[in-house]
């Protein structure tokens, strides 16, 4: 049940980040995972762990990385795309 709720969580971490950002993040469902959780990662490299924690994930610098994660691949969509 601990993995189905880090998915989900992750899941909406990413949907959040592509909200803030305003850029889609392809793959739908499972783009917005992986966003959320790679974007967990370089949120807690970069800021650590504050906020709270939901599932496994400091929610803040979750957020944050993930915000980060979609921008670097939109800019690298963009230039593949020209």
């Amino acid at each position: 049940m601990g993995f189905l709720w880090a998915l989900i969580i992750g899941g909406l971490i990413g949907w959040i980040a592509s909200l803030i950002i305003g850029k889609d993040v392809p793959g739908g469902i499972i783009g917005n995972i992986i966003a959320g959780f790679i974007g967990s990662m370089i949120g807690q490299a970069i800021f650590g762990s504050m906020g709270p924690k939901i599932a496994g994930f400091a929610v803040i610098p979750a957020i944050l990385g993930a915000v980060i994660l979609i921008f670097i691949v939109s800019l690298i969509l963009r230039a593949v795309r020209k």
